[in-house]
């Protein structure tokens, strides 16, 4: 009878201790970003670079931000701001775009212009093997000329 029942209770804390075992693997959750921006800019931060050596810079194994833009936005700038030499690998519904630094954007990797919906997974690299931390603005504002 004993036996019976440690049958019975074996099965069932095997599955609640895998519920507890399993490994986490973090997420990078999705931001919403519509027409109206909750503020502008709204900014996001991390660290840059990673072990993955691309021809944007290193970057990490899974995206540092990823933006779901809900609808067709006429303007809008991702503006990258980091101590280090970053980059910006956008990977997205037209394709993957390597953003650099310019003279224009003051030396900050920064993309300008129409955005159609879907989802951005958002690198944030860096040219030398360091880490840095960074802040993503993204803005529906023009800059001034």
């Amino acid at each position: 009878m004993n036996t019976l029942r440690l049958l019975k209770f074996v099965p069932v804390a095997v599955v609640l201790s895998m519920g507890i075992i399993q490994p986490n693997f973090a997420e990078t959750p999705s931001i919403p970003i519509s027409s109206k921006l909750q503020s502008d800019p709204l900014v996001l931060s991390g660290k840059s670079g990673g072990t993955v050596h691309s021809n944007c810079g290193n970057i990490s194994t899974t995206p540092n931000q990823i933006i779901q833009v809900t609808e067709s936005m006429p303007y809008m700038r991702l503006t990258v701001d980091s101590p280090g030499q970053p980059t910006l690998l956008i990977d997205g519904p037209s394709g993957r775009f390597c953003v650099l630094a310019d003279s224009y954007s003051q030396s900050k990797p920064e993309l300008s212009g129409y955005w159609q919906a879907g989802k951005y997974s958002l690198y944030v690299g860096e040219w030398s093997q360091g880490q840095y931390n960074y802040t993503l603005s993204i803005s529906q504002q023009k800059k001034p000329k």
